[in-house]
């Protein structure tokens, strides 16, 4: 386990200028055809502190950064990039910001879990473990 807290709808996340507007118009425009990954992110990003590019920690999932997660509720671990809707290719390892885990994952830094839904709706323990920038 970690010594980082638990992400919960209290805690800031921080996301880079340069995708927090294209991310909300992407959440907005999904609400019909993804509510519930529309909501999620649109939730996420209403407690998001959006810095400048420059100022954004290398530790921190962004749009196109790599990140290495765990669920820890089934021990299994990936490594993905995470990407827009059009770049993404699960068996290449990209996934879209417009998927429950990628919405979960964005904002995030190493070290730190999240209690995010699965298709089915339980929530499961998301702990990042890497974040590798593009």
């Amino acid at each position: 386990m970690t010594d980082q807290p638990v992400v919960d709808a209290q805690t800031p996340i921080v996301i880079r200028a340069s995708d927090a507007d294209r991310v909300t118009n992407l959440a907005i425009a999904a609400e019909d055809r993804l509510p519930q990954v529309a909501a999620l992110l649109l939730r996420e990003l209403n407690r998001a502190e959006v810095i400048p590019d420059a100022e954004m920690p290398a530790d921190i999932v962004t749009m196109q950064a790599t990140v290495k997660f765990i669920d820890e509720a089934s021990g299994v671990e990936r490594t993905l990039q995470l990407v827009y809707p059009t770049e993404a290719d699960f068996d290449a390892g990209r996934i879209s910001i417009l998927s429950l885990v990628g919405a979960g994952l964005l904002g995030l830094k190493a070290g730190q879990s999240i209690m995010w839904p699965d298709r089915a709706g339980k929530e499961r323990p998301l702990r990042i473990i890497d974040v590798m920038q593009a």
